[in-house]
């Protein structure tokens, strides 16, 4: 599973141009960029791209986000998932909202032992950051090998979408090490794609193929 990490519609349609791209995911630094209501950058990502659009909840108390999660959902029904930053309290309100048929993922994920509580809770999917675990405290893979662990041991639905992922290599990195998919910029998405190798082939098949004609 592969998704847009952006809060852009341009992204997003060049995203959707290529095909494979299954969705999107948004944060609040994503959004604050985007400079527009929410509301529309959501509703207008989930008719540009096939697939599901995450939002990550920023209600000041449970019951604000609870409304937030409710109302956001409601925008394009089936379609809009529901990030969850991982503390306690939100653990509680992600076993309510999966409750009522909503599908949530837990972020801001850094350990095992939180990928465990949210499989628990109803979580449909994490969201570990793998750079950032990286530069925090040197193995975001690892971690990402830990969750997989956990998840496989509880016999649980629930995927693992690696995020914070900054090169191609991270990518591979943490499929390798055991997420079920990604969510990536499109200058990363597109960068997976290239090589400096196919490349200069490229040119030596239209090289030979002008010299044949």
């Amino acid at each position: 599973m592969l998704l847009l990490d952006s809060a852009r519609a341009e992204d997003a349609r060049r995203a959707a141009a290529l095909g494979f791209v299954r969705g999107a995911t948004t944060n609040p630094t994503l959004l604050a960029r985007a400079d527009r209501r929410a509301e529309d950058v959501i509703a207008e990502l989930a008719d540009l791209l096939p697939g599901m659009i995450f939002h990550q909840l920023v209600g000041e108390t449970p019951a604000e986000r609870e409304a937030e999660a409710h109302r956001f959902a409601a925008l394009r029904p089936g379609r809009v998932g529901l990030k969850v930053p991982c503390t306690t309290d939100n653990l509680g309100l992600v076993a309510r909202l999966s409750g009522d048929g909503l599908v949530c993922a837990m972020t801001t994920i850094f350990s095992p032992a939180q990928a465990l509580l949210a499989a628990e809770a109803g979580a449909a999917y994490l969201f570990p950051y793998v750079n950032r675990t990286t530069r925090l405290y040197g193995d975001g893979p690892g971690l990402v090998r830990q969750m997989r662990a956990v998840i496989d041991a509880l016999g649980a639905p629930t995927r693992i979408l690696a995020a914070s992922v900054k090169t191609p290599d991270e990518a591979v990195a943490a499929i390798l090490a055991g997420a079920h998919g990604l969510t990536l910029p499109l200058s990363v998405i597109e960068a997976l794609g290239e090589h400096p190798a196919s490349l200069a082939a490229i040119e030596e098949f239209r090289a030979a193929a002008a010299r044949a004609g």
